[in-house]
């Protein structure tokens, strides 16, 4: 569910100042009961993650196929993001919830018993892998659009919030069991429990009377991908949105797509626990974001944040003190949480209500198409050159994808002037 839900921090601040405090939407049992459901969720899917890269540092060295784990869990937004975001916006989204919730318990556990078996193979892996992306990205595009039917209107903006300081917390803790699962009983069970972290959504999902809500389209779900699509077409701000998106993260995920082997020398639990690093440098960068804000324009910003990440993606191959590479592994998440969450801002507020659904699919396309390219061909050119000589090229290749900004600017004004209103 990735890190789509790494929303605006201006959102939060704005909802601070209208109803008080950002966790007034916990008080209400509906979103609470979701939100702790998905906090769980999130961790699984962490614990799923550490134990898939080590596995397959376990079942071959090959810096490329250690990449292809990446790539095997995004590579499907290709195959599905926009007809999900389509049917998001044209079906029942909690009957579409449930069938991907299923969907990636099956997938999860059926790779924890092969794993136990002991049956599994580099591509066994890899397939069971894509199988709990499709899933994954299947349900994303629905998932957000859900927010507003399980909150109050005024809470709105503080739920959208929580959902990204939920993903974010399960960042920091996810990683660390997961290594510690690895390390005691290995990747079977972190599988198996990932399955098991699905339930509490799917018993929310299955308990919740959803009130009926009007269709917003109608017709095929190839006709609305269409109309989407002319809409991105001619839009010059989504289209500044997708670019800058695009550039980061083909660059980006170099430095994760090979953390397995970065930390192959300090065991699974230090695997976990450079994770956990950088999602609590993400915990970090998001309190700090609102002063940054107050200093810098979003493009400002990012620029800075893109140029330390840039410096931690070219330390992370030289580094090899295990307390350094924390330390690394945090100063990158911050910057991480400080590009997503101002391009994220951008991705929420682009594009009209009737269609915000598939405008966020096409965002998620770009997104994590570009991180599983990113992750294959940062992959292949580890095999060739080293680990790394190709996070310094990865780093050079950050810097490069500034030159963006000069065309594709995001400032304050043209976000708060972007399209959000419901068709009549």
């Amino acid at each position: 569910m990735a890190d789509s839900f790494n929303v605006s921090l201006s959102e939060s601040l704005r909802a601070k100042r209208r109803n008080g405090s950002a966790l007034a939407p916990l008080r209400e049992p509906l979103f609470r009961s979701l939100w702790i459901a998905a906090v769980i969720s999130y961790t699984g899917t962490w614990m799923q993650n550490v134990g898939a890269g080590w596995l397959m540092t376990q079942l071959t060295m090959s810096p490329l196929m250690v990449g292809l784990v990446q790539a095997a869990a995004t590579v499907p937004v290709f195959l599905v993001v926009l007809p999900a975001g389509a049917l998001a916006d044209m079906m029942d989204r909690r009957r579409l919830l449930l069938i991907t919730q299923g969907w990636m318990v099956l997938a999860a556990g059926i790779l924890g018993f092969l794993t136990l078996r002991g049956s599994v193979t580099p591509w066994t892996l890899l397939l069971f892998t894509f199988l709990l992306g499709l899933g994954s990205v299947m349900n994303d595009p629905a998932w957000q659009a859900i927010t507003p039917e399980i909150v109050s209107p005024d809470q709105h903006a503080s739920a959208v919030a929580l959902n990204s300081a939920g993903f974010n917390v399960a960042r920091a803790v996810g990683p660390a069991l997961g290594g510690m699962v690895v390390a005691v009983a290995g990747s079977g069970l972190a599988f198996l429990l990932n399955a098991a972290s699905f339930f509490g959504v799917i018993f929310f999902l299955y308990r919740w009377k959803r009130p009926h809500a009007e269709q917003v389209e109608t017709g095929r779900v190839l006709e609305a991908m269409l109309t989407g699509i002319r809409y991105v077409r001619g839009a010059p701000l989504v289209k500044s949105v997708l670019i800058r998106t695009g550039a980061f993260s083909f660059a980006a995920t170099s430095v994760l797509a090979l953390l397995p082997i970065i930390a192959r020398p300090h065991g699974a639990t230090g695997y976990g626990v450079l994770l956990t690093s950088f999602g609590l440098g993400a915990l970090a960068g998001a309190a700090a974001l609102p002063r940054l804000k107050e200093r810098l324009s979003i493009d400002g910003i990012v620029a800075f944040a893109i140029l330390l990440f840039a410096g931690m993606t070219f330390a992370a191959g030289q580094v090899k003190i295990f307390e350094g590479l924390c330390a690394v592994f945090f100063a990158a998440g911050m910057a991480w949480i400080g590009i997503l969450a101002c391009l994220n801002m951008a991705a929420q507020t682009m594009s009209p209500s009737w269609l915000r659904a598939r405008a966020l699919s096409m965002y998620l396309l770009v997104l994590q198409g570009g991180m599983a390219l990113g992750s294959a061909l940062w992959g292949a050119l580890a095999t060739r050159v080293g680990v790394p000589t190709a996070l310094m090229y990865s780093s050079f290749a950050l810097i490069l994808g500034l030159s963006t900004i000069r065309r594709h600017r995001l400032t304050t004004q043209q976000l708060e002037m972007a399209p959000a209103v419901v068709r009549d």
